[in-house]
C-alpha cells in the first residue's frame, strides 16, 4: 500500500443548484461533490500539484469498449507519445479495494493496456507495473516518464 500526502493541494469547491460541486479541470466542467470525485480529484491533483504528472496528458471518465460493453475509466495518464501510460480506478473512502475493483480495472486493461495500474478509495493505494504477464505491486507512484 502507498500512502501519499494530500495536504494542501489547489482545489474549487463551490455550493452548487443540487449540492457542492468541485471543479475537474480535466473536463473543464463543475461535477457533483460525491465521495468517489472527491477521491478521484484529489488523487489527480496530487499527481499533477506534488508529483509533476502534466494535466495534458490525464483524461478522466473516458468511454471504452470491453467486449460488448460501452465502459467509462476513471482516469489514464498517457505518455508522450500518446499511449495510455497508467490506468486509474477509483472508490469513495467506504468502498474497499477487494477482487471485483481490480477485476473491474483489470478488464479496461485488456482494452487499453497501460504498463501501471493504480487504484484507491482515498485512503488505501495500490499500483502495479505490468510485465507480460505478470503484475509487480510498487511501493511507489511511478514517477512521470520524459
Amino acid at each position: 500500500m502507498i500512502k501519499i500526502d494530500t495536504t494542501g493541494l489547489q482545489m474549487r469547491i463551490r455550493e452548487g443548484l443540487k449540492g457542492d460541486e468541485i471543479f475537474d479541470p480535466f473536463r473543464k466542467k463543475w461535477v457533483s461533490l460525491t465521495p468517489e470525485e472527491w477521491v478521484r480529484q484529489s488523487l489527480l491533483a496530487f499527481l499533477v500539484q506534488k508529483e509533476g504528472y502534466p494535466s495534458a496528458l490525464i483524461a478522466v471518465e473516458r468511454g471504452v469498449r470491453v467486449g460488448e460493453l460501452n465502459r467509462r475509466f476513471d482516469a489514464v495518464v498517457f505518455d508522450k507519445t500518446g499511449k495510455p501510460g497508467m490506468l486509474i480506478e477509483c472508490k469513495s473512502p467506504d468502498e474497499p479495494l477487494d477482487d471485483s475493483v481490480i477485476s473491474q480495472l483489470l478488464s479496461y486493461q485488456s482494452v487499453l493496456q497501460a504498463p501501471f495500474l493504480m487504484i484507491t478509495n482515498g485512503r488505501m493505494l495500490r499500483c502495479w507495473k505490468i510485465e507480460g504477464l505478470h503484475l509487480s505491486e510498487l511501493e511507489e507512484i511511478p514517477p512521470v516518464k520524459g
